[in-house]
């Protein structure tokens, strides 16, 4: 007999990035954040200056910030 597993809910978090202005910041920015553990999709709109975060549980704002800071960019918050 097996037992049921529960998977962690998804959470979808946007945040405000700052300096993003062509594909490749696009890029790099889905790269850095996308490489982090928890982390299941991100969407970046460059000319909103948003970068939306799907997460397992609640993100690590802080971790997310140092992804982007790491890419050359700014986290200016949550939206």
């Amino acid at each position: 007999m097996s037992t049921p597993t529960t998977a962690t809910p998804s959470v979808t978090t946007t945040y405000a990035v700052t300096g993003m202005s062509c594909g490749h910041c696009e890029s790099a920015v889905s790269k850095a954040v996308g490489a982090l553990g928890a982390v299941r999709a991100v969407a970046v709109d460059v000319a909103a200056g948003r970068v939306t975060v799907t997460t397992a549980g609640e993100p690590d704002d802080a971790a997310v910030a140092e992804a982007v800071d790491d890419a050359g960019y700014e986290l200016a918050g949550r939206v």
